[in-house]
């Protein structure tokens, strides 16, 4: 009760605020640092109910949406404990196709869309402080897409390495997957794009192309059955540590958060043996809507849960302590 009068006194204050109809949006943003203060340090209410209760004031005061998304993205920076950003990432890109649809569009214009979305969470994850982002951009299975969308999906990917992009936010660029498959000027491009940034010291994007864990798990096996062929090592010797050192993920760590767009429950042969553990967060946004708010709220959802690996909530308690 004592949070709902909060948000009642608080509401009368906007609205009074605005009531005098003079810089309306400027009285919005000049409370907002008492909202979250008052609010998510003292009484711990969900974001998502102060975010409802300042877009109904945005819409009926007629403060412009992208206003309300800088309150809502603000809000939740304000709970994102900086301290347990997820160190690596791992995202599924599902709904562009299906996006397009809706608009009328060709499969290819929801590619284009969100091939913009892979810039702008590249960015926030940057600046999030994630250390590695893993997107699933192209997997073994969709080679067997028509012909003209899977050209077409080549050419975007030469055309949206943007160098540019890396520099500018201290990027590593890497890749994962059956590369060989893809058309050499693609290749010779990625590979480019890898040596240019091998220097920077900030987030590495890698892009999983030509990629599936079938794919990955069988390549891994033959490495390891040819060192048993030669003698260099034995069955006996064999851990898991030994598969995790022969994947092609083998330079990163395993992903603490793997998102999945476009409303599908499925991992759909993507990462299957290193998000063992992983937190899995699924969503009803399609990829090319998938923007900084989004981002930021399954990484609050990510904070929010209790990671055990196997253990119970007591050791994990006392391992803190």
């Amino acid at each position: 009760k004592d949070d709902i009068k909060q948000l009642d006194d608080l509401e009368d204050k906007v609205n009074t605020c605005l009531d005098k109809k003079e810089n309306a949006p400027d009285a919005y943003f000049q409370i907002l640092n008492e909202i979250t203060d008052t609010l998510f340090n003292q009484n711990n209410i969900e974001v998502h109910t102060v975010d409802q209760i300042f877009y109904e004031i945005a819409l009926e005061y007629e403060i412009y949406e992208d206003e309300e998304f800088d309150i809502y993205n603000a809000v939740l920076n304000k709970q994102i404990d900086k301290t347990r950003i997820p160190a690596h990432v791992a995202i599924i890109m599902d709904g562009n196709g299906r996006w397009a649809k809706l608009r009328g569009h060709e499969r290819s214009y929801g590619h284009q869309a969100g091939a913009e979305t892979v810039h702008i969470i590249a960015e926030e994850a940057a600046r999030l402080g994630v250390q590695f982002l893993t997107l699933y951009t192209f997997s073994t299975e969709n080679w067997n897409r028509p012909s003209n969308e899977v050209a077409a999906l080549m050419s975007l990917l030469f055309e949206s390495i943007e160098e540019e992009t890396f520099m500018k936010n201290n990027i590593r660029f890497q890749i994962v997957g059956d590369i060989e498959k893809l058309p050499l000027n693609v290749q010779e491009r990625l590979q480019q794009c890898i040596e240019h940034t091998s220097q920077n010291s900030g987030m590495t994007l890698v892009l999983a192309l030509s990629y599936s864990s079938h794919w990955e798990l069988t390549q891994a096996t033959r490495k390891i059955a040819a060192l048993v062929a030669q003698g260099k090592l034995s069955v006996e010797d064999i851990e898991a540590d030994t598969i995790s050192e022969h994947l092609a993920t083998n330079f990163m760590p395993n992903p603490d958060l793997l998102i999945r767009t476009g409303g599908e429950l499925r991992l759909s042969n993507y990462l299957l043996w290193q998000c063992a553990y992983s937190e899995l967060y699924f969503c009803d946004t399609f990829w090319p809507d998938f923007r900084e708010e989004e981002f930021c709220k399954a990484i609050f959802d990510f904070q929010q849960r209790e990671r055990r690996f196997g253990k119970t909530s007591e050791q994990v308690s006392n391992s803190i302590k």
